[in-house]
């Protein structure tokens, strides 16, 4: 064991029902550094954290840490050997206050008695919180189904921070935060690393691991790539080693013919969310919707959809005022509708691959009373083919399928209903650089079929890369609209701050 290294995980191999998902993997990181690790989804880094916190049992493999070769038996054991993890799914106790999420399992109690002091529950959370200078916004009596998505996440960096582990995983940890909070999250991390303390950084966002890695380990298709300086990649290089091949452009743009108007809004409000919101979507069109957190963008499109009702306004397809009380009258009038959370509002996790692509189109499916259960094979593998999604067949539950392909089972769920209209809320959110191609690509090939496309993104080049138009919103109002050929990532930040306003034409 080389002293300079906190952990070496060696020859680490893993299967599931037959599919190899790590094999013979080596990964080393260094005492006091942020070590990044890289990889598309189903690379297996989820895996091979998940072995190092003790949820998976490898089945062949050692690990070794801090010069000791332990055996992880479950999560537990890992917190009291000092390694603690951040998840990429939050799943707090909503019920609960901030304190009692913080210190489930752990409370401290009265004297020897059995009752929980939560006194001193509440007085520990609170310095936990001013020591990471996150008291002015979460308060550590507050409840969980209170906060919002970024603030929940930062008290999960704030409870695996708390546990005073000498190697923190963080997987996909700015995934749900603001840009202001993931400043604050890297001064976090800073200050841990002078601490002594060791990082493992996971994240899609190539700008973040150049941001703040020392070093960088790639894995693909469950094997170990390489381990190099941060200092010694490009982006190009890295993204080669990640997907195997060489992605010159990632923004996959083609040109599509823009033709008629199929979607009109005017005036749309909803109080405390966005007021008098007025634009034109056109067949063809990929409409790119920018603003920062908060700003209403999910908000309008929940309500063009129906799943939320607008107070006043009026929505045009093609030239009719229609009323969409539901997302089964969006449905009827040619929409669909990709939410931004595919975990929590997307995917039916407990169901197959076959069972999530049919849900919102099974009318279409019934014969006689009954399924048409080799239409729907033949539909849904025709679905898998055009699309690229990776899974060994049909039955398998969605659940274990990497980000990238969940996300295009959402996708083939809503081609399925064969809609004109389609709205994608951060559509690729979560997955990584190769599978963001592919969906760029198909996003291209849908508006080239005559598709009017919709899409939010909290990635500036995301929205540059793929809109032909731009709108922006700042606080619940549309500030701004940019053609593709004028649009900066500089005119946007200064329309969706509030800085600068912009002539809106549609």
């Amino acid at each position: 064991m080389d002293k300079d290294y906190i952990l070496e995980m060696r020859n680490i191999s893993k299967a599931f029902s037959g599919v190899q998902a790590l094999d013979r993997v080596n990964f080393r990181v260094r005492r006091g550094t942020i070590h990044a690790l890289m990889g598309e989804n189903g690379a297996g880094k989820s895996t091979l954290m998940k072995i190092l916190i003790g949820i998976y049992q490898p089945d062949e493999g050692e690990i070794i840490f801090k010069g000791e070769k332990i055996t992880i038996k479950d999560t537990n054991y890992a917190l009291g050997k000092g390694i603690s993890m951040i998840h990429q799914e939050l799943s707090p106790i909503p019920y609960m206050t901030v304190a009692e999420n913080i210190f489930l399992g752990r409370e401290p109690l009265k004297g020897r008695s059995f009752l929980i002091d939560k006194k001193k529950m509440e007085k520990n959370t609170e310095e936990l919180l001013k020591s990471l200078e996150m008291h002015q916004q979460i308060t550590p009596g507050q409840k969980m189904y209170e906060l919002s998505i970024s603030k929940t996440q930062m008290v999960e960096i704030a409870k695996a921070i708390s546990y005073d582990a000498d190697l923190i995983i963080m997987d996909e940890p700015t995934s749900a935060i603001t840009e202001r909070e993931v400043e604050h999250l890297f001064k976090i991390i800073k200050n841990l690393k002078e601490k002594g303390v060791s990082i493992i950084y996971i994240s899609h966002k190539l700008d973040e691991i150049f941001k703040i890695a020392d070093e960088i380990t790639v894995l693909r298709d469950g094997k170990y790539i390489g381990t190099h300086p941060a200092h010694s990649l490009s982006k190009d290089k890295l993204i080669e080693m990640m997907v195997g091949r060489d992605i010159k452009q990632i923004f996959i743009k083609e040109q599509a013919e823009i033709g008629d108007v199929v979607l009109e809004v005017k005036n749309l409000t909803r109080k405390g969310k966005f007021e008098n919101v007025s634009f034109q979507l056109r067949k063809g069109e990929i409409l790119g919707i920018a603003g920062l957190m908060g700003s209403g963008r999910t908000e309008l499109v929940e309500c063009l959809f129906g799943v939320d009702q607008p107070d006043s306004g009026e929505i045009f397809i093609k030239g009719k005022k229609v009323q969409i009380k539901s997302p089964q009258d969006a449905i009827k009038c040619n929409m669909a509708f990709l939410t931004e959370d595919r975990k929590l509002t997307g995917c039916f996790l407990p169901l197959s691959v076959r069972d999530n692509m049919i849900v919102a189109s099974i009318d279409r499916f019934i014969r006689r009373w009954a399924l048409d259960k080799a239409k729907i094979n033949d539909v849904c593998n025709d679905q898998k083919e055009k699309l690229g999604i990776k899974t060994p067949n049909l039955n398998q539950l969605i659940k274990n399928l990497s980000g990238g392909n969940q996300q295009k089972v959402l996708v083939a769920r809503w081609l399925l209903t064969e809609p004109d209209i389609l709205i994608l809320d951060e559509p690729t959110r979560g997955i990584d650089v190769g599978a963001k191609a592919e969906i760029h690509k198909l996003m291209s090939r849908l508006a080239r079929e005559g598709k009017a496309i919709i899409m939010i993104s909290s990635e500036l080049p995301e929205i540059l890369g793929m809109s032909d138009r731009i709108l922006i919103m700042h606080e619940g109002k549309l500030k701004g609209e940019l053609k593709r050929s004028e649009a900066t990532q500089e005119k946007i930040m200064q329309i969706a701050t509030g800085v600068a306003g912009h002539k809106i034409t549609a």
